[in-house]
């Protein structure tokens, strides 16, 4: 049975697109089976795997309006171990009816049933906002990995993170599981690093992951290709920080 992974926080530009890519790549790479399902209405996720809107037909959009099944919109991408749900481009009207049929936090879960006997890992790449799509997808997940880049208002968001966890909770009648916290676009050698270093493992000691993404100008540089790190430099920083990434987890749950 795959595990279910949501990478998410409720803020933008902390990396949760370049982390759910690229984790699940280097998944792929180390031969485990991976579905990444785009749930930011930007589509980012398919963008950085090189769709764009008119190869994101069907998709997300398509599974919460009951018109198609999540195989019916899975897709293939570059790397043979490694499948796609896009976000679909949406109108503002679609926008609106995807935000209002989110309002149902099980959907996402009973869709997931038919297919996670066939994957080691399903991903979801979540949206900035911890309503609608971000609570379909922790509901439906068996964990929850934050990416945090350095800075006082990441800090803000995780604690607003955490409260929206005890709110899940509450409706699951379960605790969230958290993954860990990954530490990204990092700058080891500023003072906002420093600081945000101390005052995360100061406040989130055992949750905070070992491995570090530093900045890196090729993850940037491989979404706007539309490949992930792995596959357009396989030896730089971050494709490296990102194997570390998902061997650390690996090795959580048991894969040698």
């Amino acid at each position: 049975m795959g595990k279910v992974i949501s990478v998410a926080l409720p803020k933008g530009g902390v990396g949760k697109t370049t982390t759910a890519v690229n984790l699940a790549a280097s998944f792929a790479v180390a031969e485990k089976r991976v579905l990444v399902i785009d749930l930011d209405t930007s589509g980012a996720a398919g963008i950085s795997l090189g769709f764009n809107n008119t190869n994101r037909h069907p998709g997300v959009f398509d599974i919460f309006s009951y018109t198609r099944s999540i195989e019916q919109c899975t897709q293939p991408t570059d790397l043979p171990l490694l499948d796609f749900v896009p976000m679909n481009p949406l109108s503002p009207v679609d926008e609106d009816r995807m935000n209002r049929m989110s309002e149902n936090k099980m959907l996402l879960h009973h869709s997931l049933i038919p297919v996670k006997g066939t994957y080691d890992y399903i991903i979801f790449d979540c949206p900035p906002y911890a309503r609608g799509l971000m609570a379909a997808a922790i509901v439906a997940s068996d964990t929850v990995l934050i990416p945090a880049k350095s800075g006082h208002l990441t800090l803000d968001a995780i604690d607003k993170l955490f409260d929206y966890f005890k709110w899940i909770g509450l409706f699951t009648n379960k605790p969230v599981r958290i993954e860990g916290i990954v530490r990204t676009m990092h700058e080891p050698r500023t003072k906002v690093g420093l600081r945000t270093d101390h005052d995360l493992c100061e406040k989130y000691s055992s949750l905070v992951l070992k491995t570090i993404i530093p900045k890196n100008s090729t993850l940037s540089e491989s979404s706007y290709y539309g490949k992930p790190a792995i596959i357009y430099n396989a030896n730089s920083k971050g494709s490296i920080a990102y194997l570390a990434l998902a061997q650390e987890l690996m090795n959580k749950d048991g894969y040698i």
